[in-house]
């Protein structure tokens, strides 16, 4: 067992699980992190396969949702409505993903393309905050398919890195009307049949790269990024009660600066 492989699996769950469910993006951590510690074991197969960790923080936390949500799938109308907003919020990345996700991994896997979309990003939350929200929808189950949809189309957006799968819904979900605590909690309870899916069809592609000397590694990266995510999912619904995003925003555009920064003045010598 290689013990410094695991403690970079346990820094890579560590960051996975802190960054997904925050508007701040989670893959481009991951490479920039793994880029800094020589992570590249297994690729994006690894990256992929930790989400599943951060996916179940937000079910063991929505547990009741989602228990009501199984238990009614049949017989309730409230619940139905649910279950339909989500494939249909899935769709448009799902049909993304199948069509661009080899050509976005080729060109855009890049430390360059991070920096740049965290420093956009972060200018458009800095927007998003400062204009007049009109909120329509105090409560997930007071979507519509139509909300659901455009919040569907925003996480396309997240296909490149950078951008933030979390960050692109919940700043989507404002523009569209719902209000601060619907918008964060209806992206986690997204990301899990988009994330779920991009596991499988990540781990089924790359099938053969997979060897069972990796299990304590992918446990790991797993079990940390569960910790990580299910305390990061906790506080910000707790902040985003009386708090706006700005200082996700300032995080993303100081972030995106050194890295541009150490760069351009071969502080860092990127590998990617």
């Amino acid at each position: 067992m290689d013990l410094l492989l695991i403690f970079k699996a346990i820094i890579m769950g560590i960051v996975e699980g802190a960054t997904e469910f925050l508007p701040i993006s989670s893959t481009g951590h991951l490479i920039v992190v793994g880029d800094l510690i020589g992570f590249h074991n297994d690729g994006r197969v690894f990256e992929i396969a930790i989400q599943l960790g951060a996916i179940l923080a937000v079910v063991v936390e929505y547990r009741q949702k989602f228990t009501r949500v199984a238990l009614g799938m049949f017989n309730d109308s409230q619940s139905q409505r649910f279950i339909a907003n989500l494939l249909i919020a899935f769709l448009p990345a799902a049909v993304a993903g199948v069509l661009f996700i080899s050509l976005i991994k080729t060109y855009l896997f890049n430390v360059i393309t991070v920096a740049t979309m965290l420093i956009l990003g972060g200018l458009v939350i800095l927007w998003a905050e400062r204009r007049q929200h009109q909120v329509r929808v105090t409560d997930v189950d007071q979507m519509t398919w139509l909300d659901a949809l455009k919040v569907g189309l925003f996480q396309v957006l997240a296909m490149v890195p950078g951008t933030s799968r979390s960050g692109s819904t919940i700043i989507g979900g404002l523009f569209i009307g719902l209000d601060r605590k619907v918008a964060a909690e209806f992206s986690f309870f997204l990301a899990v049949p988009t994330m779920v899916a991009a596991t499988i069809y990540d781990i089924y592609k790359h099938r053969d790269l997979l060897e069972l000397g990796d299990v304590p590694m992918f446990a790991a990266g797993f079990v940390t990024a569960f910790i990580s995510a299910w305390i990061a999912v906790r506080t910000l619904v707790r902040y985003v009660a009386n708090h706006s995003y700005e200082i996700f925003a300032w995080y993303r555009i100081a972030f995106g600066l050194i890295i541009l920064l150490t760069a351009y003045t071969g502080v860092v010598n990127w590998s990617l």
